[in-house]
This record gives C-alpha cells, structure tokens and sequence, in this order.
C-alpha cells in the first residue's frame, strides 16, 4: 500500500517550497499581491496536510481509480499555486513547467 501511495504521490513542488526558492531581492516579492499568494499557498498546503489518508479507499472495487482521482487534482492546485506565486512574488519569465493551463476548464474533453 506505502508504495502505491509513493507513486501516486506526483512530482509537483509544493508552492510553498517554489515560492521560498524565489529571490526575495525581486521587487515584486514584498508587493501585498506577493504576499496575498504565498499566504493562499501556505493555506493550501496546511489543507492538503490535513486530509484524510486514502488507504481505506484502496479496500473498495474503485478504490484506486478514487485516490488517483485524488491526487491528479492536488497536482494540478500545487501548479495553480506555485504559478500563482511566481507571476506574484517574480518578475522573471513563467518557467515552461509552470506554463499552460492546469485547471480542469482549460482541459476539453476528446471525442474520437
């Protein structure tokens, strides 16, 4: 069971680690829209500590579609987050794994 939720777990940085990686010398980061994302970053990422383990999931017959589910969706608010960060606290160019839409409206269903 550890191991699947080890693989399921994604690679996407916490918004709160990429926003401290960021250069506090920019001139954006002590705007208040700076500090109004991080502050909705550290939010995010104190809910996401606090829910529920998913083993209990695994026990039903969709068990694993459901944590899949589950974690492709923290994924995708990790990235709305840290990009939310960036184009608040930097003035560099958005980094090309920051880029493109990761919210589900940007997404549109494909119909062979």
């Amino acid at each position: 069971m550890s191991a699947l939720a080890a693989a399921l777990s994604g690679c996407a940085t916490s918004p709160v680690d990429y926003g401290a990686s960021l250069s506090q010398q920019d001139p954006k980061w002590a705007s208040p829209q700076c500090q109004q994302a991080r502050t909705a970053a550290s939010d995010y990422a104190a809910r996401e500590q606090k829910h529920p383990g998913w083993e209990f999931a695994a026990l039903g017959p969709y068990g694993l579609g459901i944590i899949a589910a589950t974690k492709e969706a923290e994924q995708k608010q990790r990235k709305l987050h840290a990009r939310d960060v960036h184009l608040q606290c930097s003035s560099l160019p958005l980094p090309k794994a920051l880029q493109g839409d990761p919210s589900p409206a940007g997404e549109k269903a494909k119909y062979p």
